[in-house]
């Protein structure tokens, strides 16, 4: 298992567009991937459960990961969150 501790930076936080870039980049793999903020544990494949989050500019996140790919999805959320989910002119 491999948590990664994360901070939210782009300007509107994980709305729709940040959390579906989230969701698919998760979705073929194979580990489990949870978000934790607020006190909340959500499936990070889930765009329900993350945008349930309401996680803003700023918010601290806990992303885990857990199976046969956890390094190398742990390391391509974390790339995502530091590109501000490209949403950064």
């Amino acid at each position: 298992m491999i948590e990664t501790k994360l901070t939210v930076s782009n300007q509107l936080g994980l709305h729709a567009r940040a959390t579906a870039k989230l969701v698919q980049l998760l979705a073929p793999a194979q580990s489990a991937c949870t978000l934790i903020a607020k006190g909340r544990e959500v499936n990070a494949k889930s765009i329900m459960g993350v945008m349930l989050l309401a996680a803003g500019l700023g918010t601290e996140v806990l992303f885990r990961a857990d199976g046969p790919d956890e390094h190398e999805v742990s390391a391509a959320v974390a790339d995502l969150f530091n590109r501000k989910f490209d949403e950064e002119q």
